[in-house]
């Protein structure tokens, strides 16, 4: 049975449906995607970068994102929670995740469900290399609301 590819023009201007291969370049690069800050707004973050993988920047029309972060030495992601569900997996380093009111140690090879609402946080206390872990969200997602660590 042949299956009918999407039509380009039922798609935003500028992507693409088109399989690829996203190459690795060595140190936690790939072909083409930009690291970048973690997110705009500072103060509730330390040390962390984005890199956007499948999804979003790239135009490719997905039901997800899939993006790879870092966490050095000392940093630590927003204390937040949404209603969307996300999926990391540790790929790199050491760290720990604070999931609601308790706090538990990540490796490689770990893998973290976190459910609607839930309080979380990712953290790298003491290295010695970066906490990195690739995690996929879903493309139509809520934005984060900042938690105070006393909540």
């Amino acid at each position: 049975m042949k299956h009918k590819k999407l039509e380009d023009a039922a798609l935003p201007q500028g992507a693409t449906n088109e399989s690829k291969v996203i190459k690795h370049q060595g140190g936690f690069a790939w072909d083409g995607a930009v690291r970048r800050i973690y997110k705009d707004e500072p103060g509730s973050w330390r040390s962390v970068t984005r890199t956007s993988l499948v999804g979003g920047s790239d135009g490719v029309p997905v039901p997800f994102h899939l993006r790879y972060f870092e966490v050095q030495t000392g940093g630590f992601s927003s204390l937040e929670r949404h209603a969307h569900q996300h999926v990391i997996m540790v790929v790199r380093g050491h760290g720990e995740v604070v999931l609601g009111t308790r706090r538990e140690a990540l490796s490689f090879g770990d893998v973290v469900y976190i459910a609607p609402w839930e309080v979380h946080q990712f953290c790298n206390p003491q290295g010695p290399e970066p906490l990195g872990f690739l995690c996929m969200v879903p493309a139509q997602r809520d934005r984060p609301v900042a938690v105070k660590q006393d909540e």
